[in-house]
This record gives C-alpha cells, structure tokens and sequence, in this order.
C-alpha cells in the first residue's frame, strides 16, 4: 500500500514538472526569497469578487473551460503552471484575479476569443518581482502568513514593494501537500 501511494505521488509530481512555465531570469537569491525578472506572458484571466477560496474555484473552472475549448475555434489549449491568483487591494477587499499563462506558442493574435465574458486574454509584464516558495496547500490564512513573511524580509534587506502581490500555485489537487509548490510574488522596486 505504502508503495501503491509513492508510485501515485511521483506519478503527480512528474506531470506537473512537464508543464510550461513562465520564463524568467533570476537576479538574486537571498537565503528566505529570491529576484525574478519576468518574461512578457499573455494571460487568461478572470475577475472574482468573492472571498479567497470561492475565488480561487470559481476563476480556476472559468478559465478551465476556455482551455479545454469553450472559445470561439472550440480549440483545446495545453495547461500551463502556475495558476496565478492576485490578492485583492485595499479598496477591493473581496475582488481575486485568477489567471493561466497562455503557452509561448501563442500571440495575442493566434488565440481565440473566450466563450464566456468574463474571461478576457491580455498580455502582462511582471517585470522585477520576489518570490517566495512553499509547500503544501495555499489556503487563505497560510497565503497571508507567507506574504507578511516576504515582506518582512523584503525590508531587513531595504527592498521596496508597490502593487500586486500574487499566489501561484503550481500543482493539480490530486497532489499531496507534501509534494505541492506555491510562490507568493510581490512586485519590488
């Protein structure tokens, strides 16, 4: 039995590998964080104005349903990781933007047009962010927990912040916390 659920796990923890991710370059690496400069990326994203964990199903089947062919050619497009949820501002208490990277293959042009309205293609440009890396699941209170973490860090090192603050989550549901990846990024000066 012991064997049957190691099999599983590495089974999940290989596929996830094999996923496209957003290409960056690493600036930096402190010993609690690193600095990333990113790529461009297009996105798929949603708005969601409920709270953390409703937002983060919610966005996650919208967006879903246009990669496996709720657009306009019915064309299925591969899963990508990280699924990327921005934490609300202060004005927005309760509105979560959840996004998927689009594969590098495509272009704004090359992609088609959502059925649904409410999701919406654009590209994006992180730019200069620290990120910060954990396991196990991204509930609420552990996101906010490894936020206030980052933060700290970021100013015993003098680093500054502005803007968004993100959750990417790496893995499908089926892996057990103890082989999942998260990463709080936060745009820095």
């Amino acid at each position: 039995m012991i064997i049957l659920l190691i099999n599983i796990m590495l089974f999940f923890s290989i596929n996830q590998s094999s996923l496209e991710t957003p290409q960056y370059k690493l600036v930096k690496k402190y010993k609690k964080f690193e600095i990333r400069d990113y790529e461009k990326m297009i996105v798929a994203y949603t708005n969601i104005k409920e709270e953390y964990r409703q937002s983060t199903y919610t966005g996650f089947r919208r967006i879903a349903n246009y990669i496996f062919g709720g657009n306009n050619k019915n064309m299925e497009i591969a899963m990508t990781a990280p699924v990327l949820t921005k934490l609300p501002s202060k004005g927005n208490i309760d509105l979560h933007e959840v996004s998927f990277v689009m594969p590098r293959k495509f272009d704004l042009g090359s992609l088609p047009n959502p059925d649904l309205e409410s999701v919406k293609i654009s590209e994006r440009q992180l730019g200069r962010v620290a990120v910060f890396t954990f396991g196990g699941w991204a509930t609420e209170n552990r996101t906010k927990y490894f936020v206030n973490r980052l933060i700290k860090s970021l100013k015993d090192e003098d680093i500054g912040t502005y803007g968004e603050i993100m959750v990417a989550q790496y893995n499908s549901p089926w892996v057990p916390p103890p082989f999942r990846k998260n990463e709080i990024i936060i745009s820095i000066n």
